[in-house]
């Protein structure tokens, strides 16, 4: 009974802590603006079952993806064992789940696979980015010691949570024999190693509890330890993915006051809607993340830090400072030193002073935490936005930001400021009178006449 009540409270301890934790996370991403995203519901069901299920995207690159979807498969499937270790914890009950037969013998041999999958992924894992130091994992001015320390905690975390499933089912096997009863269920991987621990029941009895308990626990840690990590893409990918945006990726999103303003100049009985009582004038572009809209900043909560994103930016390529990757982080860090931080760990790890990119002192996103010279660095060319595996759009946050450099600052380049003169002077980009625009076409006609 006391074993019990001591459960209960810990995994009510723990639970309650996470919910928490969320709570504060959905109030971070409510600081963005609002954004009406509906419509086309098969169209974002489809792609939430191919590319955040299916992990679609992840297969552009074989060996990582392969390795991912047995993490990825063992976290899903491993969780019915964990509600069993619930159950029995609350109920003090034994494998409660056995009832289920033939049916909790598959499940029990596919965790044990998986399981073993998921050790023999992590350790590879752990090797690509300790020894070989795969580039996109370990360079990078935004790529510190934390963002590096955090994937290893993750899977050496998750190595541990599997051994401890592992001594567990080892020792409870044994105990069985040695009582003469009958374990429900098949174990294909601990099956064989019955004998490791000995035959003296007081050792297998602290070791299956030890293994029973260190499992709950790690899983309950592992659960509060997402919000401050990367791997909170676990839970986010799934809204983000299905709140995609579906138009083409070339498409850009209008400024909704300036397109009221073009459509009474050119249709004098257009009435411009009026602005909601007490708000604020919307600013063109964004400065800040409550600038930026709710998907916005989910974006920056669903990044994995992968890297795909800047390993194909072509400005990235050729030495240029923008990381797409760097402007995603930067907006979750913003977006937490201005809302809440998680509770176990201050998420704004990526505060050191880059060696390549200087920021101001002012506690804004755009200069803050970017500078003009990464986002005038971007060619548009949606390629962060391809490659991303949980369809993260980084080109709609650095629109947005140049958007302000534009609109509020007139903070162009002078290139770009030269050809906007020319746009309003003579109607193109070029610096010739519009009278001139077919000169060409009479150059041509003397040429093909003689």
């Amino acid at each position: 009974m006391i074993s019990n009540i001591a459960f209960l409270i810990v995994a009510v301890l723990g639970i309650g802590l996470f919910v928490w934790q969320i709570r504060k996370i959905v109030r971070n991403i409510n600081m963005g603006r609002d954004k009406e995203i509906s419509g086309n519901v098969s169209e974002r069901i489809k792609l939430l079952l191919l590319v955040a299920f299916g992990q679609q995207k992840m297969f552009k690159r074989p060996l990582p993806a392969v390795l991912h979807l047995f993490v990825y498969v063992g976290f899903i499937v491993i969780n019915v064992e964990v509600i069993e270790i619930l159950i029995d914890g609350i109920f003090g009950t034994h494998r409660v789940l056995g009832v289920l037969g033939p049916v909790y013998s598959v499940l029990m041999a596919i965790n044990e696979v998986l399981a073993l999958l998921v050790i023999i992924a992590c350790v590879i894992f752990l090797a690509r980015r300790t020894l070989t130091k795969v580039p996109r994992l370990t360079r990078g001015s935004e790529m510190r010691a934390w963002p590096k320390l955090d994937a290893n905690v993750i899977l050496i975390t998750e190595i541990v949570l599997m051994f401890a499933l592992f001594a567990f089912n080892i020792a409870d096997q044994k105990l069985a024999q040695l009582s003469g009863h009958d374990l429900p269920g098949v174990f294909p991987v601990s099956g064989p190693l019955m004998n490791v621990f000995g035959s003296d029941v007081n050792t297998l009895q602290v070791i299956a509890g030890v293994g029973w308990w260190a499992h709950i626990l790690g899983i309950l840690a592992f659960m509060n330890y997402l919000p401050s990590s990367k791997h909170f893409h676990i839970i986010t990918s799934f809204p983000n993915v299905y709140y995609t945006k579906l138009e083409p990726k070339g498409q850009f999103s209008n400024v909704e006051s300036i397109t009221h303003e073009i459509k009474a100049m050119l249709d004098p009985a257009y009435v411009v809607p009026p602005a909601p009582e007490g708000a604020d004038p919307q600013k063109f572009g964004a400065k800040d993340v409550e600038d930026l809209t709710w998907k916005q900043l989910l974006d920056s909560y669903t990044c994995t830090e992968c890297g795909r994103c800047t390993s194909v930016c072509p400005a990235n390529i050729t030495g240029k400072l923008l990381s797409p990757r760097k402007i995603v982080m930067d907006t979750r860090d913003r977006m937490e030193e201005k809302g809440e931080s998680p509770l176990i760990f201050n998420p704004a790890h990526y505060n050191e002073e880059s060696e390549r990119v200087k920021v101001t002192e002012e506690r804004t996103l755009l200069r803050g935490y970017v500078t003009p010279e990464e986002l005038w660095a971007c060619t548009t060319c949606n390629a962060c936005v391809e490659s991303c595996p949980v369809n993260i759009n980084q080109l709609s946050t650095i629109i947005d930001l140049r958007r302000y450099l534009v609109l509020e600052e007139s903070a162009a380049p002078t290139s770009l400021n030269t050809m906007f003169n020319n746009i309003e002077n003579n109607g193109a980009p070029w610096a010739f009178s519009p009278s001139d625009r077919f000169n060409w076409a009479d150059d041509l006609f003397v040429v093909s006449k003689n």
